[in-house]
């Protein structure tokens, strides 16, 4: 491509006006900041609401079962759980039956934080679900289809 080529503006707009990718980026962010600003006044933002959530469960969780979950590499989530387990959030523990591996443990004081958080997650989330033109589930359906 020579340096006086250029690309139409057309080509800018059909991106703009049709690419998934940029609309759901779009939507991401939007949402995330409303849930941020609930979220705020129990000392977490969302993502850090959601991988608290994810290790709500019965047995400890593992570091590439939460990775998976969130869609997240292991080391993203590594550096996510820094803060959460400096808060006493969250507890990293060697695996028993695999040395090389952690397990991660919601803590006492993680779990009065999502109890705490909880209701506001709802309000919002309630709101987001009636700013929805016709059908969330549909939605939440093609969003997971596409992850």
């Amino acid at each position: 491509m020579s340096s006086a080529e250029r690309l139409p503006l057309e080509t800018t707009l059909v991106v703009r006006d049709t690419c998934l990718c940029l609309h759901l980026q779009r939507a991401a962010r939007a949402v995330a900041r409303r849930f941020d600003e609930v979220l705020r006044p129990h000392g977490l933002t969302n993502g850090q609401f959601s991988l608290l959530m994810s290790l709500n469960r019965p047995e400890p969780a593992t570091i590439g079962s939460v990775a998976a979950l969130l869609a997240m590499d292991r080391t993203t989530l590594t550096a996510a759980l820094k803060p959460l387990a400096r808060r006493g959030l969250v507890k990293i523990t060697v695996d028993p039956t695999d040395r090389r591996s952690r397990r991660l443990i919601l803590t006492t004081a993680g779990h009065a934080v999502l109890i705490a958080a909880v209701p506001a997650w709802r309000q919002e989330h309630a709101a987001v679900d009636r700013g929805l033109a016709d059908d969330a589930d549909r939605l939440r359906a093609d969003l997971r289809a596409l992850a």
